[in-house]
């Protein structure tokens, strides 16, 4: 070593062991940012794409406030309303079918386009419906969209958010179709049937618009073959002088790995490495659909007033709940972790299901209409806010975090189609099973939810604080 080189690291060593003096340790090239940071383009991405669960909410709880306006109109029978008001989930049936393998093709963002150009299409319809078949058109194709969406835009939002921050920004998703549901019952209480339809169109035009600012997935541009578009995506979404390398190479160690296998078919899903995945992510729809979430959205007015309590304040209250609850676990996701979010949820769903069971007994022995009234609307109250915090949308998220890439799509569409058909086995049955057994019928949802906490406490893993590529790898392994 020369004797200048000898003099400058004696020096370098002096700067950081003289004490007040600033320490100087080199930076990388395009460090200096945290990685796991909330950026303009990230909280964009995040919102445009959240726009496509408004519209979820938006559609679902649009059938309530309009029945007496289109009713009224054009001369419907409560038969043909009655279509109306379930073609929603035949649409998204097969949304859900072809829901991954378009997301996979063209993309997130592309998928998310298409469910724009078919909501706008379906609203349009309603708007513009003189008879009963243009409105099952109209909420047809809705249903195809809101179908479509309820897979990818978790997807897209999981993939582009960093670990950290991915149960926060998931959720709201959940929070999204909360203020669709909730605005549409408030607006529609005031506005024409054709009014609210027209208004739907607005969130489908910011999404379609929006999204040509925002990156496309960085996972799957990496899945296929894209690895610089993939690192300039990543590169925006962090912000400009963020250190992705650590991230990038984990995604691309990754995708490596799985190009080595050929590419999977739906039925190649149930080989026995993805069964705890399948499990996990079947199971909690299941739980999800059958622990009555329909049954309360689709038919809450006609359960208090069976019940003697006020249809318009449990509209109300629920509406407001139903938005507190989403607000709240917004910031419960990233703190508790998803695990305990569920089985708080699951518990809740139970006890209301119970306390409404019991005062329908209640009602069936002739006893006091207070209390059953007060028990109802207790238990649609409690049912709202506990099921809104966790299993009403904790699902979509884990959903899109335990599967691997390669086989994202044929799991999403598998695991999205058990969820719509749940949606309208309920949806279609529960009146029947309510004229039947009142009491009964609740104290069913009330024991499949007590189901649902031991299944969550024993198959569900936690995935807080974890990369999609450790959860995947967890999963299978």
């Amino acid at each position: 070593m020369s004797e200048r080189a000898f003099q400058e690291e004696e020096s370098n060593k002096n700067d950081m062991e003289t004490p007040g003096r600033e320490t100087r340790i080199p930076l990388l090239e395009g460090q200096g940012v945290a990685p796991d940071r909330i950026t303009v383009v990230l909280v964009l991405s995040a919102f445009f794409a959240v726009c496509g669960s408004y519209v979820f909410g938006n559609a679902v709880s649009y059938s309530s406030p309009a029945e007496s306006g289109i009713m009224d109109e054009l001369g419907l029978s409560l038969a043909e309303y009655s279509v109306f008001g379930s073609i929603l989930t035949v649409g998204g049936l097969l949304g859900a079918l072809c829901s991954g393998k378009i997301a996979d093709l063209i993309g997130r963002k592309g998928a998310m386009w298409v469910t724009d150009v078919s909501g706008i299409i379906g609203w349009c319809a309603i708007f513009l419906s003189e008879s009963a078949w243009s409105l099952d058109l109209g909420r047809l194709l809705l249903g195809f969209g809101v179908g479509l969406a309820s897979y990818v835009v978790p997807v897209y939002v999981a993939e582009v958010t960093p670990k950290n921050l991915r149960g926060g920004f998931v959720s709201l998703c959940m929070l999204a179709i909360a203020c669709g549901m909730s605005m549409t019952y408030i607006i529609g209480s005031v506005l024409n049937w054709r009014i609210l339809a027209c208004l739907g169109t607005i969130p489908c035009l910011l999404q379609l618009v929006g999204l040509f600012l925002v990156p496309e997935s960085p996972r799957w541009l990496a899945k296929i073959g894209r690895e610089k578009d993939m690192t300039a995506a990543l590169q925006r979404l962090r912000g400009k002088n963020a250190d992705i390398s650590k991230e990038t190479t984990e995604i691309e160690a990754y995708i490596e790995n799985l190009r080595k296998v050929s590419e999977y078919r739906l039925f190649h899903i149930f080989q026995r490495k993805y069964a705890q995945a399948l499990t996990v992510g079947l199971g909690l729809m299941v739980f999800q659909q059958l622990g009555g979430l329909n049954a309360y959205g689709f038919y809450m007015s006609s359960i208090l007033e069976r019940a003697g309590a006020s249809s318009t304040a449990g509209s109300i209250t629920t509406a407001i709940v139903k938005l507190a609850a989403n607000i709240v676990a917004v910031f419960l996701m990233d703190k508790f972790g998803r695990r305990p979010l569920l089985l708080v949820s699951a518990s809740g769903a139970c006890l209301a299901g119970f306390l409404i069971g019991l005062a329908f007994l209640l009602q069936d022995y002739h006893q006091s209409t207070n209390a059953v009234s007060a028990l109802t609307f207790i238990g649609i109250v409690v049912f709202t806010g506990f099921f809104s915090m966790g299993l009403g949308g904790i699902p979509w998220i884990i959903m899109a975090e335990i599967f691997p890439i390669n086989v994202k799509g044929s799991a999403g569409s598998l695991v999205n189609l058990v969820s719509w058909v749940g949606s309208s086995l309920v949806a279609y049955t529960f009146n029947y099973f309510f004229e039947w057994s009142s009491a009964g019928v609740f104290f069913t949802f009330s024991g499949i939810c007590c189901s649902a906490i031991l299944f969550i406490a024993k198959m569900v893993p936690e995935t807080k604080g974890r990369t999609l590529e450790e959860i995947e790898a967890s999963m299978t392994s």
